[in-house]
């Protein structure tokens, strides 16, 4: 007998990508500046581990390059359940990202940082939001952890 979550089998994996975009590998430094101690490997950690939990299988991908981020999600759409994105400045002129996303039509989830850890506020100006299912601000363990759940959960509905 299969458990059923939403439309999955309770045993099938999810797949999900996970995108940081430009500067993500430098988090660590405006933590640094605020008085925090969080890296970009500390994000990925928290992800796996909560991953684990969810039976969810991670690929996880930062790159300051937009080519490279469209390619990631390009080959993987059809692998992928979902992507959790981090667009950093992508958010305000990412139109080729935009383009990808809206193509390979993968749920996909934004997730931007409070303040301290983005005084640009990219969040405010996003040209991604409108085409993903939400989109989270907050503190950067907090906000990435929030929309795996989002995700997971939309995902095991459909």
């Amino acid at each position: 007998m299969h458990l059923k979550v939403g439309n999955r089998k309770a045993e099938e994996k999810m797949n999900i990508l996970v995108l940081h975009g430009p500067n993500m590998n430098l988090i660590g430094v405006r933590a640094s500046s605020i008085g925090e101690n969080v890296t970009l490997d500390k994000i990925n950690t928290a992800l796996r581990r909560e991953a684990r939990q969810k039976k969810v299988t991670l690929k996880i991908l930062q790159t300051d390059d937009m080519s490279k981020a469209m390619t990631f999600i390009k080959r993987k759409r059809k692998w992928a359940d979902g992507c959790l994105i981090s667009p950093g400045a992508w958010a305000r002129n990412g139109f080729d990202l935009l383009d990808t996303i809206q193509l390979c039509q993968i749920p996909t989830v934004e997730v931007h940082f409070s303040s301290d850890y983005d005084p640009s506020n990219f969040a405010a100006s996003s040209i991604i939001s409108d085409s993903c299912l939400s989109t989270e601000t907050g503190s950067p363990l907090e906000a990435y952890t929030k929309v795996l759940d989002i995700l997971t959960a939309h995902i095991g509905n459909n």
